[in-house]
């Protein structure tokens, strides 16, 4: 019986799983940042791990629409590609959004969008999926774009 080993080298893998990974922050970011900041300038008071949860839950609404939308210039029919973008980055997605407001609270306290948290909450939210999505696409063939 032959075992096939797995290789982390490969430069093709590492940037077409890297621009997968930059798609998945953008639209996770704009859900994400949207709910903290729209809580931050209104000053409603409501619990940080409150509005933390909202983020999460927006960013991943708000990746799951970026990723449909571009899947749909690409010629997939609208239900095929919200399946797509639904099922195969949802894991990218949640560890991204944990790992990005899981920064935001180790640094700030929790849902305070400044000039210098926002670049690491973004570099932590594109290097935690992006192992992960270079094996899924290395070892299946599988990305979302």
């Amino acid at each position: 019986m032959k075992t096939s080993t797995f290789k982390w080298s490969c430069k093709r893998t590492w940037k077409k799983s890297a621009k997968n990974t930059m798609w998945c922050v953008i639209g996770c970011s704009i859900g994400d940042f949207g709910t903290i900041l729209f809580f931050q300038l209104t000053q409603i008071p409501f619990p940080i791990i409150s509005i933390m949860i909202l983020a999460i839950f927006n960013g991943l609404l708000t990746s799951i629409m970026l990723e449909t939308f571009i899947l749909i210039r690409q010629n997939f029919k609208f239900i095929d590609a919200l399946k797509t973008a639904f099922g195969m980055s949802f894991i990218s997605m949640i560890s991204m959004e944990i790992s990005m407001n899981l920064t935001d609270y180790y640094l700030t306290g929790g849902a305070q969008l400044t000039y210098w948290v926002v670049p690491i909450m973004l570099v932590v939210g594109f290097l935690t999926p992006w192992p992960y999505n270079y094996w899924r696409l290395k070892k299946y063939n599988v990305a979302c774009h």
